[in-house]
Protein backbone atom coordinates (compact mmCIF):
# COMPACT_ATOMS: atom_id res chain seq x y z
CA UNK A 1 0.00 0.00 0.00
CA UNK A 2 1.36 3.40 -1.01
CA UNK A 3 1.59 6.01 1.73
CA UNK A 4 1.37 9.73 1.14
CA UNK A 5 4.07 11.73 2.91
CA UNK A 6 2.25 14.76 4.26
CA UNK A 7 4.15 18.05 4.27
CA UNK A 8 3.83 21.85 3.96
CA UNK A 9 2.60 21.69 0.36
CA UNK A 10 -0.41 19.58 1.34
CA UNK A 11 -1.09 21.96 4.22
CA UNK A 12 -1.11 24.89 1.77
CA UNK A 13 -3.49 23.03 -0.56
CA UNK A 14 -5.95 22.36 2.26
CA UNK A 15 -5.90 26.02 3.35
CA UNK A 16 -7.23 27.21 -0.02
CA UNK A 17 -10.92 27.55 0.98
CA UNK A 18 -9.98 29.76 3.93
CA UNK A 19 -7.74 31.89 1.71
CA UNK A 20 -10.55 32.44 -0.81
CA UNK A 21 -12.87 33.55 1.97
CA UNK A 22 -10.23 36.03 3.16
CA UNK A 23 -9.79 37.34 -0.37
CA UNK A 24 -13.53 37.92 -0.65
CA UNK A 25 -13.60 39.83 2.63
CA UNK A 26 -10.58 41.94 1.64
CA UNK A 27 -11.95 42.82 -1.80
CA UNK A 28 -15.22 43.85 -0.19
CA UNK A 29 -13.24 46.50 1.70
CA UNK A 30 -10.97 47.52 -1.19
CA UNK A 31 -11.57 50.98 -2.66
CA UNK A 32 -10.55 50.81 -6.29
CA UNK A 33 -9.24 53.94 -7.98
CA UNK A 34 -12.19 54.95 -10.17
CA UNK A 35 -9.88 57.20 -12.19
CA UNK A 36 -8.37 54.11 -13.82
CA UNK A 37 -11.74 53.04 -15.20
CA UNK A 38 -12.55 56.63 -16.22
CA UNK A 39 -9.24 56.94 -18.07
CA UNK A 40 -9.96 53.70 -19.92
CA UNK A 41 -13.36 54.99 -20.97
CA UNK A 42 -12.06 58.42 -22.01
CA UNK A 43 -9.11 57.06 -24.00
CA UNK A 44 -6.49 58.60 -21.73
CA UNK A 45 -5.41 55.00 -21.15
CA UNK A 46 -5.32 53.31 -24.54
CA UNK A 47 -4.03 49.88 -23.63
CA UNK A 48 -3.49 47.48 -20.76
CA UNK A 49 -0.31 45.41 -20.43
CA UNK A 50 -0.65 42.25 -18.33
CA UNK A 51 2.62 40.73 -17.17
CA UNK A 52 4.08 38.16 -14.81
CA UNK A 53 6.14 34.99 -14.77
CA UNK A 54 5.10 31.34 -14.46
CA UNK A 55 1.75 30.79 -12.76
CA UNK A 56 1.36 34.56 -12.31
CA UNK A 57 1.41 35.00 -16.09
CA UNK A 58 -0.94 32.06 -16.62
CA UNK A 59 -3.44 33.49 -14.12
CA UNK A 60 -3.62 36.70 -16.19
CA UNK A 61 -4.92 34.94 -19.31
CA UNK A 62 -8.64 34.95 -18.37
CA UNK A 63 -8.36 38.69 -17.63
CA UNK A 64 -6.71 39.20 -21.02
CA UNK A 65 -9.65 37.49 -22.72
CA UNK A 66 -12.17 39.45 -20.64
CA UNK A 67 -10.60 42.81 -21.48
CA UNK A 68 -10.35 41.95 -25.17
CA UNK A 69 -13.99 40.88 -25.27
CA UNK A 70 -14.94 44.24 -23.75
CA UNK A 71 -13.09 46.09 -26.54
CA UNK A 72 -10.12 47.08 -24.37
CA UNK A 73 -6.72 46.68 -26.03
CA UNK A 74 -4.85 44.13 -23.95
CA UNK A 75 -1.34 42.73 -24.22
CA UNK A 76 -0.46 39.52 -22.33
CA UNK A 77 3.34 39.31 -22.16
CA UNK A 78 5.81 37.37 -20.02
CA UNK A 79 7.85 39.90 -18.04
CA UNK A 80 11.18 38.51 -19.27
CA UNK A 81 10.06 39.20 -22.86
CA UNK A 82 8.59 42.59 -22.00
CA UNK A 83 12.04 43.61 -20.76
CA UNK A 84 13.60 42.76 -24.13
CA UNK A 85 11.54 45.09 -26.28
CA UNK A 86 7.97 46.27 -26.88
CA UNK A 87 9.20 49.83 -26.36
CA UNK A 88 5.95 51.30 -27.73
CA UNK A 89 4.13 49.87 -24.71
CA UNK A 90 6.21 51.87 -22.24
CA UNK A 91 4.02 54.95 -22.45
CA UNK A 92 1.92 57.31 -20.37
CA UNK A 93 -1.27 55.93 -21.95
CA UNK A 94 -0.46 52.36 -20.82
CA UNK A 95 -1.89 50.74 -17.71
CA UNK A 96 0.49 48.06 -16.42
CA UNK A 97 -0.98 45.18 -14.42
CA UNK A 98 1.96 43.31 -12.89
CA UNK A 99 1.51 40.07 -10.93
CA UNK A 100 4.12 38.54 -8.65
CA UNK A 101 3.27 36.48 -5.61
CA UNK A 102 6.41 37.59 -3.78
CA UNK A 103 6.59 41.01 -5.41
CA UNK A 104 10.34 40.43 -5.63
CA UNK A 105 10.87 38.21 -8.67
CA UNK A 106 13.91 39.34 -10.63
CA UNK A 107 12.07 40.21 -13.83
CA UNK A 108 9.36 42.25 -12.07
CA UNK A 109 11.95 44.19 -10.05
CA UNK A 110 13.87 45.00 -13.24
CA UNK A 111 10.69 46.11 -14.98
CA UNK A 112 9.84 48.46 -12.13
CA UNK A 113 12.99 50.45 -12.84
CA UNK A 114 10.91 51.89 -15.69
CA UNK A 115 7.92 52.74 -13.51
CA UNK A 116 7.77 56.45 -14.53
CA UNK A 117 7.17 55.51 -18.17
CA UNK A 118 3.75 53.97 -17.48
CA UNK A 119 0.55 55.90 -16.94
CA UNK A 120 -0.41 53.78 -13.93
CA UNK A 121 0.58 50.47 -12.33
CA UNK A 122 -1.69 47.98 -10.62
CA UNK A 123 0.34 45.49 -8.62
CA UNK A 124 -1.05 42.11 -7.55
CA UNK A 125 1.07 40.47 -4.86
CA UNK A 126 0.98 38.51 -1.64
CA UNK A 127 3.32 41.03 -0.02
CA UNK A 128 2.14 44.66 -0.07
CA UNK A 129 5.50 45.79 1.38
CA UNK A 130 7.44 44.22 -1.51
CA UNK A 131 9.12 46.14 -4.32
CA UNK A 132 6.02 45.62 -6.49
CA UNK A 133 3.60 46.53 -3.71
CA UNK A 134 5.39 49.77 -2.92
CA UNK A 135 5.97 50.79 -6.56
CA UNK A 136 2.33 50.37 -7.64
CA UNK A 137 -0.28 53.11 -7.80
CA UNK A 138 -2.82 50.56 -6.65
CA UNK A 139 -1.91 47.30 -4.87
CA UNK A 140 -4.20 44.29 -4.63
CA UNK A 141 -3.10 41.74 -2.05
CA UNK A 142 -3.59 37.98 -2.29
CA UNK A 143 -4.20 37.34 1.43
CA UNK A 144 -2.66 33.87 1.12
CA UNK A 145 -0.30 34.02 4.06
CA UNK A 146 2.99 32.14 3.97
CA UNK A 147 3.23 29.56 1.19
CA UNK A 148 5.94 26.91 1.46
CA UNK A 149 6.95 26.12 -2.11
CA UNK A 150 4.67 25.30 -5.06
CA UNK A 151 2.07 27.90 -5.96
CA UNK A 152 -1.35 26.63 -4.88
CA UNK A 153 -3.25 28.94 -2.56
CA UNK A 154 -1.55 31.99 -4.10
CA UNK A 155 -2.61 30.82 -7.56
CA UNK A 156 -6.25 30.47 -6.57
CA UNK A 157 -6.26 33.83 -4.83
CA UNK A 158 -4.59 35.44 -7.88
CA UNK A 159 -7.38 34.14 -10.12
CA UNK A 160 -9.97 35.46 -7.68
CA UNK A 161 -8.38 38.91 -7.42
CA UNK A 162 -7.93 39.22 -11.18
CA UNK A 163 -11.55 38.26 -11.80
CA UNK A 164 -12.58 41.07 -9.44
CA UNK A 165 -10.18 43.44 -11.23
CA UNK A 166 -11.70 42.47 -14.57
CA UNK A 167 -15.14 43.43 -13.29
CA UNK A 168 -13.74 46.77 -12.15
CA UNK A 169 -12.00 47.57 -15.43
CA UNK A 170 -14.89 46.52 -17.67
CA UNK A 171 -17.68 47.91 -15.50
CA UNK A 172 -19.04 44.44 -14.73
CA UNK A 173 -21.27 43.55 -11.81
CA UNK A 174 -19.25 43.65 -8.60
CA UNK A 175 -21.90 42.02 -6.42
CA UNK A 176 -22.14 39.17 -8.89
CA UNK A 177 -18.36 38.68 -8.89
CA UNK A 178 -18.36 38.48 -5.09
CA UNK A 179 -21.22 35.98 -5.00
CA UNK A 180 -19.53 33.79 -7.60
CA UNK A 181 -16.32 33.78 -5.56
CA UNK A 182 -18.13 32.87 -2.34
CA UNK A 183 -19.88 29.99 -4.06
CA UNK A 184 -16.59 28.79 -5.56
CA UNK A 185 -14.88 28.94 -2.15
CA UNK A 186 -17.58 26.69 -0.76
CA UNK A 187 -17.21 24.22 -3.64
CA UNK A 188 -13.42 24.15 -3.18
CA UNK A 189 -13.94 23.29 0.49
CA UNK A 190 -16.34 20.45 -0.37
CA UNK A 191 -13.97 19.02 -2.99
CA UNK A 192 -10.92 19.13 -0.70
CA UNK A 193 -12.81 17.49 2.15
CA UNK A 194 -12.42 14.24 0.17
CA UNK A 195 -8.76 14.71 -0.68
CA UNK A 196 -7.64 11.35 0.69
CA UNK A 197 -10.20 9.54 -1.44
CA UNK A 198 -9.22 11.56 -4.50
CA UNK A 199 -5.54 10.67 -4.13
CA UNK A 200 -6.29 6.99 -3.51
CA UNK A 201 -8.51 6.88 -6.61
CA UNK A 202 -5.92 8.47 -8.88
CA UNK A 203 -2.94 6.26 -7.93
CA UNK A 204 -4.04 3.08 -9.80
CA UNK A 205 -5.13 5.22 -12.77
CA UNK A 206 -1.47 6.23 -13.18
CA UNK A 207 -0.15 2.72 -13.77
CA UNK A 208 2.57 2.85 -16.42
CA UNK A 209 2.29 6.64 -16.89
CA UNK A 210 5.58 8.54 -17.17
CA UNK A 211 4.55 11.50 -19.35
CA UNK A 212 1.65 13.84 -18.65
CA UNK A 213 0.09 16.59 -20.77
CA UNK A 214 -2.43 19.09 -19.38
CA UNK A 215 -4.55 20.66 -22.12
CA UNK A 216 -7.49 22.97 -22.65
CA UNK A 217 -8.69 26.04 -24.54
CA UNK A 218 -10.13 29.42 -23.67
CA UNK A 219 -9.76 30.36 -20.01
CA UNK A 220 -8.63 26.78 -19.33
CA UNK A 221 -5.29 27.67 -20.93
CA UNK A 222 -4.46 29.28 -17.58
CA UNK A 223 -4.97 25.94 -15.86
CA UNK A 224 -3.14 24.00 -18.54
CA UNK A 225 -0.05 26.18 -18.22
CA UNK A 226 -0.05 26.22 -14.44
CA UNK A 227 -0.98 22.53 -14.26
CA UNK A 228 2.07 21.49 -16.25
CA UNK A 229 4.27 23.81 -14.20
CA UNK A 230 3.17 22.69 -10.74
CA UNK A 231 3.35 19.00 -11.67
CA UNK A 232 7.00 19.49 -12.65
CA UNK A 233 7.69 21.56 -9.52
CA UNK A 234 5.91 19.29 -7.07
CA UNK A 235 6.93 15.87 -8.46
CA UNK A 236 10.02 16.48 -10.66
CA UNK A 237 8.35 14.31 -13.32
CA UNK A 238 7.75 15.24 -16.95
CA UNK A 239 4.55 17.20 -17.47
CA UNK A 240 3.61 19.75 -20.09
CA UNK A 241 0.82 22.29 -20.29
CA UNK A 242 -0.46 23.45 -23.67
CA UNK A 243 -3.59 24.20 -25.64
CA UNK A 244 -5.64 21.19 -26.72
CA UNK A 245 -5.31 22.44 -30.30
CA UNK A 246 -1.51 22.59 -30.03
CA UNK A 247 -1.44 18.98 -28.81
CA UNK A 248 -2.65 17.89 -32.25
CA UNK A 249 0.26 19.73 -33.87
CA UNK A 250 2.95 17.18 -33.06
CA UNK A 251 2.59 15.89 -29.48
CA UNK A 252 -0.28 13.60 -30.56
CA UNK A 253 2.46 11.45 -32.11
CA UNK A 254 3.60 10.62 -28.54
CA UNK A 255 0.32 8.91 -27.63
CA UNK A 256 1.20 5.58 -26.07
CA UNK A 257 0.75 3.51 -22.93
CA UNK A 258 3.11 5.74 -20.93
CA UNK A 259 1.28 8.98 -21.82
CA UNK A 260 -1.64 10.53 -19.93
CA UNK A 261 -3.39 13.52 -21.46
CA UNK A 262 -5.69 15.53 -19.21
CA UNK A 263 -8.23 17.57 -21.18
CA UNK A 264 -10.38 20.30 -19.68
CA UNK A 265 -13.73 19.87 -21.35
CA UNK A 266 -14.67 23.56 -21.34
CA UNK A 267 -17.97 25.03 -22.49
CA UNK A 268 -20.56 23.59 -24.88
CA UNK A 269 -18.77 24.96 -27.92
CA UNK A 270 -15.44 23.38 -27.00
CA UNK A 271 -16.65 20.08 -25.53
CA UNK A 272 -17.16 18.21 -28.84
CA UNK A 273 -13.61 19.09 -29.95
CA UNK A 274 -12.19 17.81 -26.69
CA UNK A 275 -14.24 14.61 -26.73
CA UNK A 276 -12.89 13.89 -30.20
CA UNK A 277 -9.32 14.56 -29.03
CA UNK A 278 -9.77 12.12 -26.14
CA UNK A 279 -11.03 9.47 -28.57
CA UNK A 280 -8.08 9.99 -30.92
CA UNK A 281 -5.57 9.71 -28.07
CA UNK A 282 -7.16 6.52 -26.80
CA UNK A 283 -7.25 5.10 -30.33
CA UNK A 284 -3.52 5.82 -30.58
CA UNK A 285 -2.82 3.77 -27.46
CA UNK A 286 -2.57 6.64 -24.99
CA UNK A 287 -4.62 7.38 -21.92
CA UNK A 288 -6.92 10.42 -21.95
CA UNK A 289 -9.09 11.85 -19.19
CA UNK A 290 -11.68 14.59 -19.52
CA UNK A 291 -11.89 16.94 -16.56
CA UNK A 292 -15.44 18.19 -16.50
CA UNK A 293 -18.52 18.53 -14.38
CA UNK A 294 -20.10 15.31 -15.68
CA UNK A 295 -17.92 13.32 -18.10
CA UNK A 296 -14.78 12.54 -16.07
CA UNK A 297 -13.60 8.94 -15.64
CA UNK A 298 -12.80 9.47 -11.94
CA UNK A 299 -14.63 11.32 -9.16
CA UNK A 300 -11.33 13.08 -8.45
CA UNK A 301 -11.39 14.54 -11.97
CA UNK A 302 -15.00 15.70 -11.69
CA UNK A 303 -15.09 19.49 -11.45
CA UNK A 304 -17.29 21.30 -8.94
CA UNK A 305 -20.15 23.22 -10.53
CA UNK A 306 -19.33 26.94 -10.38
CA UNK A 307 -19.89 30.07 -12.45
CA UNK A 308 -18.02 30.11 -15.75
CA UNK A 309 -15.70 32.87 -14.52
CA UNK A 310 -14.66 30.64 -11.62
CA UNK A 311 -13.99 27.51 -13.69
CA UNK A 312 -10.18 28.02 -13.90
CA UNK A 313 -10.16 28.29 -10.12
CA UNK A 314 -11.63 24.80 -9.57
CA UNK A 315 -9.91 23.20 -12.57
CA UNK A 316 -6.55 23.25 -10.80
CA UNK A 317 -7.84 21.13 -7.88
CA UNK A 318 -7.63 17.74 -9.68
CA UNK A 319 -4.10 18.66 -10.81
CA UNK A 320 -3.13 19.23 -7.19
CA UNK A 321 -4.59 15.83 -6.29
CA UNK A 322 -2.65 14.31 -9.19
CA UNK A 323 0.59 15.80 -7.85
CA UNK A 324 -0.06 14.17 -4.46
CA UNK A 325 -0.85 10.83 -6.11
CA UNK A 326 2.34 10.94 -8.20
CA UNK A 327 4.40 11.66 -5.09
CA UNK A 328 2.73 8.84 -3.16
CA UNK A 329 3.44 6.47 -6.05
CA UNK A 330 7.08 7.54 -6.05
CA UNK A 331 7.47 7.43 -2.27
CA UNK A 332 8.51 11.06 -1.83
CA UNK A 333 7.00 14.23 -0.40
CA UNK A 334 5.15 16.37 -2.94
CA UNK A 335 6.23 19.96 -3.26
CA UNK A 336 9.57 19.76 -1.49
CA UNK A 337 12.07 21.74 -3.59
CA UNK A 338 15.56 20.38 -4.19
CA UNK A 339 16.85 22.94 -6.69
CA UNK A 340 14.27 25.71 -7.02
CA UNK A 341 13.42 28.43 -4.50
CA UNK A 342 10.15 30.09 -3.61
CA UNK A 343 11.35 33.47 -4.90
CA UNK A 344 13.21 33.49 -8.22
CA UNK A 345 15.53 36.45 -7.81
CA UNK A 346 17.93 35.62 -10.65
CA UNK A 347 16.80 36.67 -14.11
Amino acid sequence: MMTLIEGPYLKDVLEQPLVLQRVCEKLDETKFDSAVRQNLCSGKIRRVVLTGMGSSLNALYPLHRKLSAAGITSHWIETAELLLGFDNLYASDTLLVAVSQSGESAEIVNLLHRTPEFGAIIGVTNNPDSTLGLASNHTLTLEAGVESTVSCKTYLSTLAVLNWLGAQLTGGGMANAKNELLQAANEVEIYLASWRGHVAEIIPFLEGVTNIFVTGRGDSLATAGTGGLILKESTRLHAEGMSAAAFRHGPLEMAGSDVLVLIFEGDEKLAPLHHRLAEDITRGGGKAALLSEQNSPLAAFRLPVVAESMRPLVEILPIQMLSLALAARGGFEAGRFQRASKITNIA
